[in-house]
């Protein structure tokens, strides 16, 4: 029977809780908004809290008898071609845990390339999964890294034949891609299977000009984030299950052990708005910002001191396999700024928010929910900036390491450095030790220090001289990095 994607199970239980009037003495406790203090009420608008409803109890009865959220997740997953489909209300961050536990347990060893998000390094330090690091494909000149080739996951397996999986980030968030295709061939020639932290993916699916997505590649369980490119709500994450290498019971129980057992039905609400959006309008939805990417992607290439990063730049031998153009990144290097000093001045004086920021570019994504007349303010906004980087002053130095200096030999799992016994020392004094947290540039998430490698002096330098130059540092215990917390000697 052919499935019904005018439907929305969410939403249409949502109407029928309002038409009902239903009197509630459950959580939560504003009540329909009566409850809410009139100030809050003013600047969120009684919509939200009229939404703001149990899941369990609420949208449903308390047998979930309606199949209210099953209906909706089966309705999600046949619009993306997977098997099963679960929601997260609590985003990607659980999401790809879930899919770690489901994969490998403490004293297992999972292959992850090493441009993971902070999030699954996080997933590591509370199951104790021991990462085998897959080193991404480093793009010398331009100070990016890509995801790793299937022939690096191949090596990988050959040296750590019990390995019980891999986990690959693509799109990253500068829109390059993964080989999927290939680096699920290496997995399932074993019989494991391959997670794709897919966060920046969830338009794929829905036009034939955007790079492969992951459950039509051969993944097994991929992560997005809906509020990321899509029409979710913050928070709002799916993963999809295919095949039969991970049951979709124990991926359940595992996604049950990290998530909230009070899910918003706002986020639910929102992941099941969008697909319907996607499943009955996405190719001509998505082909319009796909047509509007590429005329802002040639005006700013117009714009002098600037480039956009294109597939010519990130794409061919020894680099990504695919690339997706709505993330518009652009160069700035050659203003003589950085992309920190870029981003504060667009904010400050224009009122125009990037995304992504290092310290050479910016990121502007391009989603269906931009148009001609934003696309006209992103630009003015960067012409602006053009003429105005004179003025801003030499850029800072910031001093990035060589692809060899980069990386840090990992001497103890993350898990146990980052739990066990540990002490603050000064940041020329931490050369040498392990390091027992993690310290990310943020965004784009993507963790310089783990918990358990030996710290270097080149990388210590890197985030030193790019705090100094305005990267966002959110995670290290002190946030001024004068000391940095690493293992207490003669620990262990």
């Amino acid at each position: 029977m052919k499935t019904d994607h005018t439907r929305a199970p969410v939403l249409e239980a949502l109407v029928d809780y309002r038409r009902e009037g239903r009197l509630s003495f459950t959580p939560p406790g504003h009540k329909q908004a009566r409850g809410t203090d009139p100030a809050v009420r003013e600047v969120l608008g009684d919509a939200v809290f009229l939404g703001d409803v149990l899941a369990t109890g609420g949208l449903d009865d308390r047998l979930t008898g309606g199949r209210v959220l099953q209906r909706a997740q089966e309705l999600m997953a046949d619009a993306v071609h997977a098997d099963h489909t679960f929601f997260s209300t609590c985003g990607s961050s659980l999401s790809v845990k879930a899919a770690m536990l489901a994969v490998a347990g403490p004293h297992e060893r999972l292959l992850i390339g090493r441009d993971a998000h902070k999030s699954v390094v996080a997933g590591l330090i509370l199951s104790g999964i021991e990462p085998v690091w897959v080193e991404p494909r480093w793009d010398a000149e331009r100070h990016l890294a890509h995801p790793p080739s299937a022939g690096e996951f191949e090596q990988a397996f050959a040296a750590h034949p019990d390995a019980k999986g891999a986990l690959v980030t693509s799109p990253t968030p500068y829109g390059a891609g993964a080989d999927l295709r290939g680096i699920a061939e290496v997995c399932h020639r074993r019989s494991v299977p391959l997670i794709v932290d897919e966060a920046w993916g969830a338009h794929l699916p829905f036009h034939p000009d955007l790079p492969s997505w992951a459950m039509d590649s051969g993944a097994d369980i991929c992560v997005t984030s809906i509020h990321k490119m899509g029409s979710g709500l913050e928070q709002g994450s799916v993963f999809h299950l295919r095949g039969d290498l991970v049951p979709p019971q124990l991926l359940g129980m595992r996604a049950d052990l990290l998530g909230t057992t009070s899910p918003s039905a706002l986020i639910f609400a929102g992941l099941d708005g969008w697909r319907r959006q996607m499943a009955l309008r996405g190719r001509e939805i998505m082909g319009a910002a796909l047509d509007l990417a590429a005329g802002v992607r040639a005006a700013v290439e117009e714009i002098d001191g600037m480039h956009v990063n294109d597939r010519e730049d990130f794409c061919g031998p020894g680099m990504a396999h695919d690339f997706d153009p709505l993330p518009v990144v652009v160069d700035v290097h050659g203003l003589g700024i950085t992309g920190f000093q870029a981003a504060d001045w667009l904010r400050a004086h224009r009122g125009v928010v990037a995304h992504l920021t290092d310290h050479r570019r910016i990121g502007a994504q391009i989603t269906h929910g931009d148009d001609r007349e934003t696309a006209g303010e992103l630009l003015a906004a960067l012409r602006d900036l053009a003429r105005a980087a004179p003025g801003l002053g030499p850029a800072p130095t910031v001093a990035v390491p060589s692809p060899s200096d980069l990386r840090m030999a990992q001497v103890r799992l993350p898990r146990d450095a980052f739990f066990g016994p540990a002490e603050d020392v000064p940041l020329d004094e931490a050369a040498g030790r392990v390091a027992a947290e993690m310290i990310t540039p943020y965004p784009p998430g993507i963790p310089a220090v783990l918990p358990g490698e030996r710290l270097t002096e080149p990388v210590l330098r890197y985030l030193s001289s790019g705090l100094a130059a305005g990267m966002y540092l959110p995670d290290p215990s002190d946030p001024e990095l004068a000391t940095v917390r690493v293992v207490a000697r003669g620990a262990g």
